[in-house]
């Protein structure tokens, strides 16, 4: 699977594309009242064929009249979501894992809708037909004709977007293999720490970006709310923070293209992200690692390479690599240290990229799932 993206036009007419991904919002908002108090009425949770019988009445009701704008099947997608989201959450609960029910979104931040067999139509050129009314988009490339779902989807600057999932066999037979494998540690003072070659700093592009944002935030607190300069200063904030995540996914892009064509093996460690991020929050954030493997991992699967993740526990940077010896009392502020069983003085981060390749590859097999190739929308 994989998916294209493109943008709509500005148009008068997307105030209708606007409307549905509003009212998909208030869908999702009454399908989780109606979720909670199922559960709260019976102990049990309500099933997903019942919940889209329920919406389907409701709709021929007058005061549900406006739902019809909304195609049937990106109702079917909003409850299947939900559905799926709430088994994830009980599962965890068997599980012992903490993780949040499903819950309401408030409408405005609501972003998208999808649909699938029907309520659109590609039409020649760069049109397509939603619900009754032509849309154009910035058509840069052909799209293959096996589409499984068309998504629109709109960001804080109000802008639309189309997403659509196709089924594509990627040719890799023609992909150069290099027969070189490598194992990498993420930082925060380096982005990558790789097991052979130069170190990979990461531009920051958000701590770029503050004193920008500073003004612009300050700009925006000075305005009455909701009114005209409101709306305007709001549009500038959103504007640099949309600039900094372009700016920061177009890096990640041409980086995951450069591992990939220099290794067929790469290997990282499995780290808890969010537990960094409460350590160290804003840097964590800027560095955005999750976003990137994402993305190193769909790039590799297009080229035939390999993306492995090692255990999270194991001591990477306290593990002698030359010995094997553990330096239990190795602490964060320590960049050097020195073996006490053979005396080899280590790099902190050099030691755990050399430690995360060999683990990596002894413990790689053939056949190792991939990474989805409709994680990243291109």
């Amino acid at each position: 699977m994989r998916t294209y993206k493109f943008k709509l036009y500005q148009s008068k007419k997307n105030k209708h594309l606007h409307q549905q991904i509003d009212i998909s919002g208030i869908i999702w908002n009454h399908s989780i009242a109606l979720h909670r108090r199922y559960y709260k009425l019976t102990g049990k949770s309500l099933n997903m064929y019942d919940l889209q019988k329920h919406l389907a009445k409701l709709k021929k009701l007058p005061k549900y009249s406006h739902w019809s704008l909304v195609g049937s099947q990106a109702i079917q997608d909003i409850t299947q979501r939900i559905d799926k989201a709430y088994k994830l959450f009980f599962g965890n609960l068997k599980r012992k894992v903490r993780t949040s029910p499903p819950g309401f979104k408030k409408v405005k931040r609501y972003t998208s809708f999808t649909l699938k067999q029907a309520g659109w139509k590609l039409l020649d050129g760069n049109k397509i037909k939603i619900q009754g009314t032509v849309y154009k988009f910035f058509k840069s490339r052909d799209i293959p004709t096996d589409i499984k779902t068309v998504t629109v989807k709109r960001d804080t600057l109000g802008n639309l977007y189309l997403y659509f999932v196709v089924q594509e066999e990627i040719n890799q037979n023609n992909q150069r293999m290099t027969g070189n494998s490598a194992g990498f540690d993420f930082g925060l003072k380096v982005f990558l720490k790789p097991s052979v070659g130069k170190d990979i700093e990461s531009p920051l592009y958000f701590c770029e970006a503050m004193a920008e944002l500073k003004i612009a935030q300050q700009n925006l607190a000075r305005k009455v709310k909701f009114s005209g300069g409101w709306k305007k200063a709001r549009t500038v904030v959103a504007r640099i923070h949309q600039t900094v995540v372009n700016r920061r996914r177009d890096w990640f892009f041409k980086l995951a293209h450069e591992l990939t064509d220099k290794f067929d093996q790469l290997f990282f460690e499995d780290l808890n992200m969010k537990g960094m991020q409460a350590l160290w929050g804003r840097k964590v954030g800027d560095l955005a690692r999750s976003e990137f493997m994402g993305i190193l991992g769909y790039v590799a699967s297009t080229k035939g390479k390999v993306v492995h993740l090692i255990d999270r526990f194991y001591p990477s940077s306290k593990t002698c690599f030359d010995c094997g010896h553990v330096y239990k009392e190795l602490n964060i502020k320590e960049r050097e240290w020195v073996c006490q069983s053979c005396g080899v003085i280590h790099d902190r981060d050099l030691n755990a990229a050399l430690n995360i390749h060999r683990v990596g590859a002894s413990t790689l097999r053939l056949g190792d799932v991939r990474p989805s190739l409709t994680a990243v929308a291109v």
